[in-house]
């Protein structure tokens, strides 16, 4: 797989009928290691070693209905009440980060509500901290790291 702009994690995998899988540590089981899987679980990492998000708190792939529309996001950071702190969206690295990815978490981020969005194919990383009075977002250099209420 492609290296990313992440730090450094340590990864299990296992070759079934010459598929690799990688280890989620949140969903605790193997899952098929795809381009956008690759940055999920460098994301996952990055979020508990680096930023020490409690893995309780972390939520992956899961469904989200919008308009209808069943949707799935790739990863939301709870705060301890059961509000939601930040959404990840990842990308294949190959994919480019534009403005239809923005939207696309934007769109997530009506019904979740949540304070902080990250935007990720891997390679580029965005943040944005959400100002809902003025219904807009403001781009950081990084999103905080997790502080005990």
């Amino acid at each position: 797989m492609q290296h990313l702009n992440f730090p450094k994690f340590s990864f299990r995998f296992k070759n079934s009928e010459n598929k690799i899988s990688i280890f989620d540590v949140l969903r605790k089981k193997f899952v098929i290691l795809q381009p956008e899987e690759w940055v999920r679980q460098h994301c996952v990492h990055y979020l508990v070693e680096e930023k020490k998000y409690p893995k309780s708190l972390i939520n992956v792939e899961k469904e989200l209905i919008i308009n209808t529309l069943k949707k799935r996001y790739d990863i939301v950071v709870f705060n301890p009440n059961g509000s939601i702190h930040l959404i990840v969206e990842c990308k294949a690295p190959q994919i480019n980060i534009n403005q239809d990815t923005f939207d696309q978490v934007a769109r997530y981020n009506l019904k979740l509500n949540a304070t902080y969005l990250m935007v990720t194919n891997g390679l580029n990383h965005y943040y944005c901290q959400m100002d809902f009075k003025n219904e807009r977002y403001e781009f950081l250099k990084d999103i905080p790291e997790y502080t005990m209420p």
